[in-house]
C-alpha cells in the first residue's frame, strides 16, 4: 500500500493561537517548534511513502520549509484536520492510505501509525485510529484537567470488535474511584491519529457537521453520525509516555517527557 502522511497545521487555533510555532525544549535545552518536532516524529514512520505539512498559513509554511518539510497549501475554509488531509490528498494524487498525523502530538510513537496502516489491510476498514489504555497516572491526569475545567485528552469507548461507540473530551467510561498504580483501568486514551481511504475522505467532505461533532469538537464523530464505522486499534506505548499539546500548561508536561526520554 502507498501511504501519504499529512500533518495538518493551522495558526488560528481557538484554544491556543499560534500553537504550531510554540517552542519546545528537549533534553539538551535546545528548542524546536511544535510543528518541527511533529514532522521529525513522522519521519520515523516506516510505512510512510511521503510526509507533508498541510496548512493555509504562510508563517507555518515558511517555518516548515525552513527545516526541510514539504508543504501543501490548503484552503482556509478547511474546518478541521480531516478536511485539510482530504484536500491535500486530492492535490497530491492517488495514495492507498492517507494518515492524519496530528501536528500537536510530537510524542506519538511511529509504531502507532504502522499499526494503523496494518489495520487497513482489511478492505472493510475505511477509517482507523489508535487507542491506548490509560495507566493510573494518565487517568489521574485526565481527571485533573477536567476538575480544573481544562480540555485534556480524548477518551474512546468501542465494542468487542473494536468499532468505535463514542469519543469524548469527558473521561469515559465513568469510574467513580481512583486506581492504584498496579491496577488496569477501563479507560482508553484516544490518540488523535487517523488512517483513511481516499473514498472516506471524499465522503467526509460531502457530509455536514454533526450535532455531536459540534458539541464535542471532535471531527471523527462526523463519520459516526453518518454511519461510517471507525475502527479502534489498541496500541502499546512500550513504556513511552504520550501526551498531546492541547493547552499552554501542556508545554511543561511535554518538555518534561522530552527530557526524561533523552529526546533532544
Amino acid at each position: 500500500m502507498s501511504v501519504l502522511v499529512v500533518i495538518p497545521a493551522r495558526f488560528a487555533s481557538t484554544r491556543y493561537p499560534g500553537k504550531p510555532l510554540v517552542q519546545l525544549r528537549g533534553a539538551t535545552g535546545k528548542s524546536r517548534s511544535l510543528i518541527q518536532r511533529s514532522w521529525e516524529a513522522a519521519q520515523q514512520i516506516k510505512s510512510a511513502d511521503k510526509v507533508v505539512v498541510a496548512t493555509d498559513d504562510h508563517r507555518i509554511k515558511s517555518a516548515a520549509e525552513g527545516f526541510g518539510a514539504e508543504v501543501v497549501m490548503t484552503s482556509s475554509s478547511c474546518g478541521n484536520g480531516t478536511e485539510r488531509c482530504g484536500e491535500a490528498a486530492e492535490l497530491l494524487g492517488q495514495f492507498d492510505v492517507i494518515v492524519n498525523f496530528q501536528g500537536d502530538a510530537p510524542l506519538t510513537p511511529s509504531w502507532f501509525v504502522d499499526d494503523l496502516v496494518a489495520s487497513m489491510n482489511d478492505p472493510e476498514v475505511a477509517v482507523s485510529t489508535p487507542v491506548l489504555r490509560c495507566d493510573a497516572a494518565a487517568l489521574n491526569g485526565f481527571k485533573e484537567d477536567r476538575a480544573n475545567d481544562r480540555v485534556g485528552g480524548t477518551t474512546a469507548v468501542f465494542d468487542r470488535a473494536g468499532k468505535a461507540m463514542y469519543f469524548s473530551k469527558e473521561v469515559l467510561p465513568y469510574t467513580g474511584r481512583n486506581f492504584s498504580d498496579t491496577e488496569i483501568t477501563p479507560v482508553f486514551h484516544h490518540v488523535g491519529v487517523y488512517a483513511y481511504r481516499l473514498h472516506a475522505l471524499q465522503r467526509y467532505a460531502q457530509m455536514s457537521e454533526g450535532v455531536l461533532e459540534r458539541w464535542e469538537g471532535l471531527e471523527q464523530l462526523r463519520f459516526m453520525e453518518n454511519g461510517v464505522p471507525v475502527q479502534c486499534v489498541e496500541v502499546d506505548a512500550k513504556g513511552r509516555a504520550f501526551w498531546e499539546l492541547n493547552n499552554p500548561v501542556d508545554v511543561e508536561r511535554i518538555e518534561k517527557i522530552l527530557a526524561d526520554q533523552g529526546m533532544t
